[in-house]
């Protein structure tokens, strides 16, 4: 016998993997400029030239010292690092005692709930969400619950109040959001933290809220991501570099545990915990390093803000209905009939690979990624176009 839940995460398909593996197939089919391949938030510009310099500075390092095993919790010198930049960016009493470096926020949020979820236990998502976030939570035994969002695509807050019960331990935002490109507005998060607080009151046990960040510095137009660490005493936020500096395969971010939560020191423990039980010994001896000497540097993002106008203007100009997204790379399309599983099969025609939004919690769009090259957006126009001729739409 083999763990029923377990093998069926294995067996069941992510449908944006399954895209990205029929694109790969196309492409060596009928030519990858053929192929307008949307599917995979896969950064595409270089990591900034501090990220090459690093490492060749560093491969002159004696190969044990670089290589070797480092501390579970990582290098005491790029702790201090991360919380001297959090204060530094937030204003926050951030403390290298209570920051935890992971394999990338995937692995932080696996982590956290190791960490801090016990069987029947409740996680509330706000839709649309990372689809592992359910794998996250039932690999542990825990249920998530999700929140259907507003017609903007905030948090739906009301909602959030009938869905809290004695069982909710854990409540996951993530903003910039993945799929939608929405920033939770610092209005939401505060009205959250209230209801947070009286939910802990009511049922007199802590709700923590884990706010997962790997689109943090992804943002435009001068809009600013609030840090929840600001609004919420039991709050863990959960980073990645992988977007922030396109190193997606490197597998490096943390976990930091808000320096004003009850028992901190007793939760990092428990998250030290959890990183054992996951098999995480360490991360990345070199990228740690790496990270420590890049860590308030980006790529350059204005590249993905030019192809987020250029791929919405152009789709309105088509008649479709698209989220205006203030950040990460996706642009959420409302799609012209309710099933988006079957418009999406529609766009296959044209070669265009969208991902329906169904596995993100909420049905009736699609995300396209615009992580991709200025010229496939143009030369993906014609396409667009005919697929929305088909409805009508244009």
């Amino acid at each position: 016998m083999l763990p029923k839940t377990i093998l069926g995460f294995g067996l069941s398909k992510s449908c944006i993997r399954e895209l990205a593996a029929y694109g790969a197939r196309r492409k060596a089919e009928i030519g990858a400029d053929r192929v307008f391949d949307f599917s995979l938030g896969n950064p595409s510009i270089p990591a900034p030239p501090c990220v090459e310099e690093a490492i060749r500075d560093l491969l002159k390092l004696d190969s044990i010292q670089l290589h070797g095993y480092t501390a579970a919790t990582g290098i005491p010198s790029l702790r201090k690092a991360i919380a001297a930049d959090l204060q530094k960016r937030f204003g926050l009493p951030a403390r290298e005692d209570l920051i935890y470096v992971t394999c990338g926020a995937a692995a932080g949020l696996a982590i956290c709930m190791h960490a801090l979820l016990l069987p029947g236990e409740e996680v509330i998502a706000f839709a649309p969400f990372f689809p592992e976030y359910r794998m996250f939570t039932e690999g542990v035994g825990g249920k998530l619950v999700t929140v259907p969002p507003t017609e903007g695509l905030q948090p739906d807050l009301e909602a959030l109040e009938r869905s809290i019960s004695e069982k909710t331990k854990l409540v996951i935002v993530n903003t910039p959001n993945n799929p939608s490109g929405v920033i939770l507005s610092e209005e939401s998060l505060q009205k959250l933290a209230g209801i947070l607080h009286a939910a802990e009151l009511r049922y007199g046990h802590p709700i923590y809220l884990i706010s997962d960040e790997p689109y943090r510095e992804l943002v435009y137009d001068g809009q600013k991501v609030p840090c929840v660490l600001h609004y919420y005493d039991n709050a863990i936020l959960d980073y990645s570099y992988s977007k922030s500096l396109s190193l997606p395969g490197e597998r490096i971010g943390y976990l930091a545990v808000s320096a004003r939560m009850e028992d901190a020191a007793t939760i990092f423990a428990a998250i030290c915990g959890g990183g054992r039980v996951c098999g995480f010994v360490n991360a990345p001896s070199l990228m740690q390093r790496v990270i420590e000497r890049c860590i308030d540097q980006t790529s350059d993002i204005s590249i993905y803000k030019s192809n987020r106008d250029l791929l919405y203007d152009g789709l309105k100009e088509l008649g479709f209905d698209c989220v205006y997204p203030d950040g990460a790379f996706y642009l959420f399309v409302k799609t012209p009939e309710p099933d988006a599983k079957a418009f999406a099969e529609r766009a296959k025609k044209h070669e265009l690979l969208l991902v329906p939004s169904d596995d993100f919690g909420v049905p009736g769009y699609v995300r396209i990624a615009y992580c991709v090259s200025e010229d496939q957006i143009r030369r993906s126009m014609p396409a667009f176009r005919k697929l929305a001729e088909e409805y009508g739409l244009c």
